[in-house]
C-alpha cells in the first residue's frame, strides 16, 4: 500500500508530495498532470522488475510509448532537468515468494523508499540517453512513528494487522559521490554479509536483484512495488474468450476475464490440468460466486438475470455471459464497453488474490451519469477497509482514480479527494507551471505536517458547475438556458459562485 509519494523532476512534477489513503480520486482539468502521477507510479513498480532503460521506455509519452529517455525529465524550454528523484511511503506484504518460489517474512513491513536517476548521454545512442543510478535508499519506518505517518482515518487494529516488526538499520543504503558512489544491499540478519555496487555500473535498481534468502524485506518492497498497476481496461480484450489454459490474473488491459471469473467461481485448481471442471454439480461457492457477480452488475444495468462462464469443450475456450430477465443469454461481445468494464471491476473485487495498488484513469467512461455512484461504490468496495483488520475477506488493497468530470468529483467523498492544479512558478528566470495537488478544507490531508495547499471554495463550486458561462451567448439556445429549467438548476449564475 502506497501510502506518501514525493517526486521531483519527473515531467511536470516538481517537489510534489501526495498524502494517500485506501482510496483516493485526483481531479483536475485535461493537461494539468493527473496521469504525469500515475506514469510516477508505473515507472516506480517498473524500476522494481526491469532494467533502468526497460522502465523509462514503459513509461507513456504523449503519443504512446517512448524510448527517448530524455523527454521524463522536467523542462523548461528547450533545458531539461539532470536528476529526478522518488520517495515511497509504503506497507509491504509480511509474506511472500521471490522468483524461485522461496518463501521470505519480512523483518518490518513500514518502509520507505527512495531513488534518485540522472541522464546520462550514450554515444551509441545519441538520441535516446540512457539513466545512472545516483541514490537509492530502503529504510524502514519505527512502529512507534507509524500513526504519524498513517494520518488517514483507520482503526488500531487494522494498523496492527498490516504494521510489525522492528529494524535499526537500513535494508539498501549509498555512500560516497560521483564515480565512486556505491549503493550497498544489507541482508536482514545482524551476522549477514553486505552486498556493495558501484553505482555507475549497475543496469538496474538493486531493490530489483533482492531474494528471499538474503534479502526477505527488501525482496517483499519489491514485490509490493511491483503489485502497482495501472488498469487500461479495454474492450476488445474484455470481449475475447479465453482458452482453457490462460492465466486466471486479469490483465492490465481486461485480457482473461472469463478464465479469472471461472476460477474464482470454480475454484483456483479447477484449470491446472487444462481441463475445467464442466461435469461437476453447482456448489454453493459456484452459485455465490456468479449471484454476487450480477448483484453488482445490476446496480449498473437492471436487465440482469445472472452472470457465468460457459466452458466449451470442443473448442476449449470459455465464454462469459451475461442473461437478461427475459432468459435470453448476451455474451461479453454483445456488451457494452462501461458494462464490461464495471463486470471486470466487480471481479476484482471479489478476487482475495488481486491486490496491491490499482490506479484507473476516468472510471466514469462509457458510465450513465445516474450510475456513476454505483461506479464509485464499487470502487471504494475494492479498497481495503481501514476500520477492520486486513484478512482473506478484507485483502490489503488501494485504488486510485483520476477524472475532469465534475459528476464523479461531486459523489465521491470529500476527504478521499485530491484536486490536481497548475502554478506559475520561475525557475533561472524562465517561467513554467507545475502541477500542485490540494484536498478540500477540513479533510485530513489537511492536518499533514509541511504546506499543504487546500481547494478554495469558489474553486470547487466552479468545477462542479462547469455548464454556466458568462462570456458571448451562443448562436442557439442550450438545453440549460431553457427558461423552465433555469429555477430548478443547482448554481444559476456562476458569475455569482466565482466570487464567493
Amino acid at each position: 500500500m502506497l501510502t506518501r509519494l514525493k517526486v521531483n523532476g519527473f515531467k511536470n512534477l516538481l517537489e510534489v508530495d501526495v498524502r494517500f489513503g485506501p482510496f483516493t480520486c485526483v481531479a483536475g482539468a485535461n493537461g494539468v498532470g493527473k496521469s504525469n502521477l500515475f506514469d510516477a507510479i508505473t515507472f516506480l513498480s517498473a524500476l522494481a522488475d526491469k532494467s533502468l532503460v526497460d522502465a523509462a521506455a514503459s513509461v507513456r509519452a504523449e503519443e504512446g510509448r517512448t524510448a527517448d529517455i530524455r523527454s521524463l525529465f522536467h523542462r523548461v524550454g528547450d533545458e531539461y532537468d539532470d536528476v529526478m528523484s522518488f520517495e515511497a511511503e509504503m506497507i509491504v506484504p509480511h509474506e511472500g515468494w521471490d522468483d524461485l518460489g522461496q518463501g521470505a517474512v519480512a523483518s518490518i513491513t513500514f518502509l520507505r523508499y527512495s531513488v534518485s536517476l540522472a541522464y546520462r548521454s550514450d554515444e551509441g545512442l545519441r538520441a535516446a540517453g540512457s539513466l545512472a543510478l545516483t541514490k537509492e535508499e530502503l529504510s524502514h519506518i519505527n512502529l512507534g512513528d507509524a500513526h504519524e505517518s498513517l494520518i488517514f482515518p483507520h482503526s488500531a487494529n487494522w494498523r496492527r494487522s498490516v504494521v510489525g516488526g522492528r529494524r535499526t538499520a537500513p535494508f539498501i543504503s549509498t555512500e560516497g559521490e560521483g564515480s565512486g558512489r556505491v549503493i550497498k544491499l544489507h541482508q536482514d540478519g545482524r551476522s549477514g554479509r553486505t552486498l556493495s555496487r558501484l553505482a555507475a555500473n549497475l543496469p538496474r535498481t538493486v531493490l530489483s536483484s533482492a531474494n528471499a534468502a538474503e534479502n526477505p524485506t527488501a525482496l517483499l518492497a519489491r514485490r509490493e512495488m511491483q503489485s502497482w498497476r495501472l488498469l487500461q481496461l479495454e474492450p476488445s480484450a474484455l470481449r475475447r474468450p479465453d482458452e482453457f489454459k490462460a492465466p486466471a490474473r486479469l490483465g492490465n488491459d481486461g485480457a482473461h476475464l472469463p478464465a479469472t471469473l471461472y476460477q474464482l467461481a470454480h475454484g483456483r485448481m479447477s484449470l491446472t490440468s487444462g481441463t475445467p471442471a464442466v461435469d461437476q454439480p453447482a456448489n454453493g461457492r459456484t452459485t455465490r460466486i456468479y449471484a454476487q457477480v450480477a448483484n453488482r452488475l445490476a446496480q449498473l444495468i437492471e436487465d440482469v438475470y445472472t452472470v457465468h462462464v460457459d466452458p466449451d469443450e470442443k473448442r476449449e475456450l470459455l465464454t462469459l455471459y451475461v442473461t437478461g430477465k427475459d432468459r435470453t443469454p448476451h455474451p461479453a461481445r454483445a456488451l457494452s464497453d462501461g458494462t464490461l468494464r464495471f463486470l471486470a471491476l466487480a471481479v476484482v473485487e471479489l478476487d482475495p488474490e488481486a491486490q496491491g495498488l490499482l490506479c484507473l484513469e476516468e472510471p466514469e467512461n462509457g458510465i450513465h451519469p445516474q450510475r456513476i455512484p454505483a461506479m464509485l461504490r464499487l470502487l471504494q468496495d475494492i479498497a481495503v477497509d481501514s476500520k477492520e483488520p486486513v484478512g482473506s475477506d478484507n485483502p490489503l488493497r488501494q485504488v486510485i482514480v483520476n477524472t475532469h468530470s465534475p459528476a464523479v468529483v461531486g459523489q465521491v467523498p470529500d476527504d478521499s479527494l485530491l484536486m490536481a492544479e497548475l502554478h506559475e512558478s520561475v525557475q533561472q528566470g524562465k517561467r513554467f507551471n507545475q502541477v500542485s495537488f490540494a484536498c478540500l478544507p477540513g479533510t485530513w490531508r489537511e492536518k499533514a505536517p509541511g504546506d499543504v495547499h487546500t481547494v478554495s471554495r469558489g474553486q470547487l463550486l466552479a468545477y462542479l458547475n462547469p455548464i454556466m458561462s458568462t462570456g458571448p451567448q451562443p448562436e442557439h439556445r442550450r438545453v440549460v438556458d431553457r427558461s423552465d429549467l433555469q429555477m430548478l438548476l443547482p448554481f444559476p449564475d456562476r458569475a455569482t459562485t466565482e466570487t464567493q
